[in-house]
């Protein structure tokens, strides 16, 4: 048993609440166990450069750290976001992509905005999970306005995060178990079964190829269930 009570498979509680701002045209608060975070989606009639005139659309994302949202405070990024911050806000925006037809969107950009209230390890998954809410809330509004013709999102996605903590392979750390894990990984899945992006690092050396698969295993299950609690929430 981990600290908290739970199995090696089992990933905290989840909440999610819908349309949690007034004026976003989709947003959700996600919860996962004491890791908190806020997605918003605002709609933008216009699209990159590299993509006028050519009938598709993009997403991309933004992903913040609210100074109270550890221990200790936390500067904010007024004067531009840390390595760490871009490196997530890419992830979440590559993740999303992955599942949108942006052709059916049309030229207009979706900006997703992340900003962590409380982090207890696992932001950056819980941001892609919640995100996804977010994304697919807006979508319908677009629809029952009329200014789409079709969905254009293809699947569901989630994601989760996997360790190893004293030779134990666990599903979804917390930050107790993160700080100390010899392994710490992060799965992006779509529902129908397809790998968006894998993340492992050997934080106290190499690890055996067997160790991903196991973490591979244990996050396939986690996400599913995190896609019937999205599933759930936006019926």
């Amino acid at each position: 048993m981990r600290s908290d009570g739970r199995t090696f498979d089992e990933i905290r509680p989840v909440r999610i609440v819908p349309d949690f701002l007034k004026y976003a045209e989709g947003s959700c608060l996600f919860e996962l166990g004491d890791t908190k975070v806020l997605c918003a989606v605002s709609v933008e009639e216009k699209v990159p450069s590299f993509l006028k005139d050519t009938g598709c659309g993009w997403i991309t994302a933004e992903y913040a750290l609210l100074p109270r949202a550890t221990e200790t405070r936390s500067p904010r990024e007024v004067f531009g976001r840390k390595g760490r911050s871009q490196e997530i806000q890419r992830l979440i925006g590559r993740s999303l992509r992955a599942v949108v037809d942006l052709q059916a969107l049309g030229e207009r950009t979706l900006w997703v905005d992340c900003d962590v209230l409380q982090a207890d390890g696992g932001t950056r998954t819980a941001a892609i999970t919640g995100a996804f809410v977010a994304l697919k809330l807006a979508v319908r509004r677009l629809l029952e306005k009329g200014i789409l013709a079709r969905d254009p999102v293809r699947e569901h996605l989630a994601a989760i995060s996997c360790g190893v903590v004293d030779g134990q392979v666990l599903v979804d750390l917390s930050f107790e178990e993160d700080a100390v894990a010899e392994v710490d990984a992060n799965f992006v899945r779509a529902e129908k079964g397809g790998w968006i992006e894998i993340q492992a690092t050997g934080e106290k050396g190499p690890f055996p190829w067997e160790r991903l698969e196991e973490m591979k295993e244990l996050a396939a299950k986690a996400i599913q269930k995190l896609i019937s609690f999205q599933r759930e929430v936006l019926s």
